[in-house]
């Protein structure tokens, strides 16, 4: 079971502030520069915990946490017990995804009472699948797909962000966006160019 990688912010942090604040402008990538005025596509970032959820070959659900080391709370896995089955048509597919809800992080009982997960990105050998093939799949299975809240310039998405815009799932300020390019991309290393902007990094958290 492969774990969900790490999702870089757009700048560098300051020494200074203990890493607490942004050093605008310098960017974390050069990737991330070079690309700051082509189109970007951002979804909503869930405040909630990262759930991988691999299909075997049989098609068989086995569940995971960030690390091989998190451990899921055991309301949350029956609540992933309860929503995906055996399914033949997923084998060898990675779902990543978020649970959230009520008892998850500070602000989970302000998506749900209860508790749920939501798909953002799915992996089939090493090929990140496309948003379409991602939608599909979570129509398929009958779960959520984080939602495309705007579109743009990483400048933009950093105001839209320091803003503050209501969450899909309420009204309370969304915790961010996750941000991609329209294509899928990859650095010189074989990362993806992928970034996440967060409402409290600009806002005294």
């Amino acid at each position: 079971m492969k774990h969900y990688h790490k999702i870089d912010s757009i700048f560098k942090r300051d020494p200074e502030t203990n890493f607490k604040t942004f050093l605008l402008g310098e960017y974390s990538q050069p990737e991330f520069e070079y690309l700051t005025n082509c189109e970007w596509v951002f979804t909503e970032k869930v405040d909630g915990t990262n759930i991988v959820v691999h299909f075997d070959e049989d098609g068989m659900p086995l569940f995971g946490g960030r690390t091989k080391k998190s451990e899921i709370p055991g309301f949350l896995m029956d609540e992933l017990r309860g929503m995906f089955s055996v399914s033949p048509e997923m084998a060898g597919l990675t779902l990543y995804g978020e649970g959230y809800g009520k008892k998850i992080q500070k602000v989970g009982s302000l998506y749900l009472d209860g508790h749920s997960f939501v798909l953002f990105d799915v992996l089939s050998g090493d090929v990140w699948l496309e948003r379409e093939n991602v939608v599909d799949i979570a129509g398929f299975l009958g779960i959520n797909v984080v939602p495309i809240v705007g579109s743009g310039t990483i400048n933009e998405a950093v105001e839209f962000v320091k803003r503050g815009f209501n969450s899909t799932w309420g009204d309370f300020v969304a915790e961010g966006l996750v941000i991609r390019p329209e294509v899928e991309l990859r650095s010189r290393r074989g990362g993806r160019i992928i970034s996440k902007i967060k409402h409290k990094d600009f806002n005294n958290g």
